[in-house]
């Protein structure tokens, strides 16, 4: 096997039939890499890719099914021999205050966003423990850092992505493999066009306001989703990649800035905290 070679790795990515993880799929197709893109909606993902089919292996998966995601997992190791890099993609996002998410619309955030992603990588964990290899993506979101209204499901989900990632991370790097945990923010991808709201909407709330500007703001995102995709793959190549890694000026602004009020507040209120041992 030469260098070039070696270099291309197998890939798993959810959540690929549209928005980041398709414009992930065709650039790593292009490059010579081999990916399993699994989606629900398997037909449209199919549609969408023309060339390089040799290297794609499309899976219908709903990833908050653990029995599917086992059997998809070992149908992708069986197809290509091994899954180097693992991109956890798919996930949604719910519109509306706490009060109106009823607790079906609530869970069902949280069984995308987070039980998916638990899902994979319990069910990859015993092939990358066993090649001593591999780099698992997370994708969080600006929202995995700081609480915003009207978003309190994808907030709790993405949160959780990021304090599950630090604890994967010191689980794994004793087996050779690496984790990344990436907080985007408004990337010009079709997330604005499937955002969901609740059904059960409050007047005082504004919701309806609320979806009136989501969707006049779809397509003005100023972050280039392909940019995005090649830092992806940028990363996979490094002895070292970031454990944290924050995409796109938004996102680096709205999360020192919380920072920054964390600090003052932790600060202000330290005589209590620091209050609390036995005399």
């Amino acid at each position: 096997m030469n260098n070039t070679d070696q270099q291309k790795k197998v890939w798993l990515i959810t959540g690929a039939s549209k928005g980041m993880g398709l414009i992930l799929t065709k650039i790593l197709l292009s490059g010579g890499h081999q990916v399993v893109a699994t989606s629900r909606n398997v037909a449209a993902l199919e549609d969408e890719i023309t060339l390089n089919k040799e290297n794609f292996f499309p899976l219908a998966l709903d990833i908050t099914s653990d029995a599917e995601v086992h059997t998809a997992i070992n149908k992708a190791v069986s197809h290509f021999g091994r899954i180097d890099v693992v991109v956890n993609n798919a996930g949604y996002s719910l519109v509306g205050s706490m009060e109106e998410m009823s607790d079906d619309e609530f869970r069902s955030t949280i069984d995308v966003n987070l039980f998916g992603t638990i899902n994979i990588i319990r069910n990859v964990m015993p092939y990358l423990r066993k090649q001593e290899s591999g780099h698992i993506i997370n994708i969080s979101s600006n929202a995995g850092y700081v609480g915003f209204a009207n978003a309190s499901s994808y907030n709790a989900a993405k949160f959780a992505i990021v304090g599950l990632t630090e604890a994967l991370a010191q689980e794994i790097k004793p087996f050779g493999i690496k984790t990344t945990v990436v907080a985007p923010g408004q990337f010009r991808t079709e997330f604005m066009n499937s955002l969901q709201y609740v059904k059960n909407r409050i007047d005082v709330y504004g919701i309806d306001e609320a979806e009136k500007t989501w969707s006049e703001l779809s397509g003005q995102q100023p972050g280039d989703p392909d940019k995005l995709a090649k830092i992806l793959v940028q990363i996979t190549e490094m002895e070292q990649p970031p454990l944290h890694l924050l995409l796109g000026p938004d996102t680096y602004e709205l999360v020192l800035n919380k920072r920054k009020q964390e600090d003052a507040e932790f600060e202000q209120w330290r005589e209590l905290t620091l209050s609390t041992d036995f005399d």
